[in-house]
């Protein structure tokens, strides 16, 4: 195909489509294995500095908090994220001095909560650099590709915009059209987190709700930590075979954590905590307010536990399950409706 325009932006977590399928076929055991681990344990193992990583979930929709907490207590340092909808995830990871780089397509903003001080902040200075830009749907394609085993992917978009400029994609002369196409590169991220509603102790895993991309991230992902509300039976779970999204054999670790997107939505379970989000967006003003920040609900707790009896415990989750499915009103604090 005769190549017609590339894009300047870096290109990183690509792989030869022969090489990723050698690597998985011999890292990735198909055996029933029970991978229950400690966060502690999954970081250590899974994550090491300077990878390229990705978050499961959506925006503010079903985070792995607890694993972006641990890897901040471990000071993770150097990684490029792949920020595919990253807002909380991201700016958290940047307040953490955890993520330096980021392929984006979207990032630094709070969607109705406004802007993020951290994120914005540390990108204007040049502590964070932007390494190259893309669409939602783009990111979305380039681990379908990975997971299909391909090396790239065609799609009708971005072309004659400045976020193909910046991309890592390339247009090119369709050989049955004609016309020019994009290719999107395929993503192999070093390691994923994905959070989910329940899964069994070998990795087979159900999510209600949509799957956003994580069924394409979980597939192209070289290691991938599973975090859990509850790990349930493996009875249960083959009892609803067409249930299981993220099956056992591309799953390297599972992680209990119940409130784990805390203060992200977990959908059908509980409402993203707005004051909490409130909190970090104005403590996140300045670098000193993220330092406080980070003090008190991250290197001051213990375990994830110990994180959750901070913001409020039961009655706190209780409220957001009730908020969740509209039986409380919006117009007073919390603790006054819970």
């Amino acid at each position: 195909m005769k190549v017609l325009a590339e894009g300047k932006g870096e290109l990183h977590a690509w792989m030869h489509p022969d090489e990723a399928r050698k690597w998985m076929r011999e890292n990735k055991s198909r055996a029933l294995i029970d991978k229950r681990m400690t966060m502690k344990e999954a970081v250590q193992q899974y994550t090491k500095d300077g990878d390229y990583f990705a978050m499961g979930g959506f925006g503010h929709i079903r985070l792995s908090m607890e694993g972006i907490y641990e890897m901040i207590r471990q000071k993770r340092r150097n990684l490029i994220m792949a920020g595919k909808t990253s807002v909380h995830d991201v700016d958290i990871l940047i307040g953490g001095k955890v993520v330096d780089r980021i392929d984006c397509a979207y990032a630094h903003g709070h969607e109705l909560r406004g802007l993020s001080p951290a994120g914005r902040r540390a990108t204007q200075s040049g502590r964070v650099k932007i390494v190259a830009e893309l669409s939602n749907a783009a990111f979305q394609w380039r681990f379908k590709a990975a997971a299909m085993g391909l090396p790239w992917f065609p799609a009708r978009i971005m072309m004659g915009t400045d976020t193909f400029e910046y991309s890592s994609s390339m247009i090119v002369k369709d050989p049955w059209t004609g016309q020019p196409i994009t290719l999107l590169p395929a993503c192999y991220p070093d390691f994923a987190f994905i959070h989910v509603h329940r899964c069994d102790k070998y990795g087979n895993c159900q999510i209600d709700g949509t799957t956003i991309e994580d069924i394409d991230l979980a597939r192209a992902a070289k290691r991938l930590i599973i975090t859990s509300e509850k790990i349930i039976p493996h009875e249960e779970i083959i009892d609803s075979p067409d249930r299981t999204a993220i099956p056992h054999f591309i799953v390297d670790a599972v992680v209990e954590s119940q409130y784990g997107s805390h203060p992200g939505n977990m959908p059908e379970l509980y409402y993203s905590d707005e004051e909490h989000m409130s909190e970090w967006l104005t403590l996140s003003r300045s670098d000193e307010g993220v330092q406080e920040y980070m003090d008190r609900y991250v290197y001051g707790v213990k375990s994830h536990e110990d994180y959750i009896d901070l913001i409020g415990g039961e009655k706190k989750m209780n409220y957001l399950n009730k908020l969740e499915h509209l039986e409380v009103p919006l117009d007073a604090p919390w603790a006054r409706r819970s």
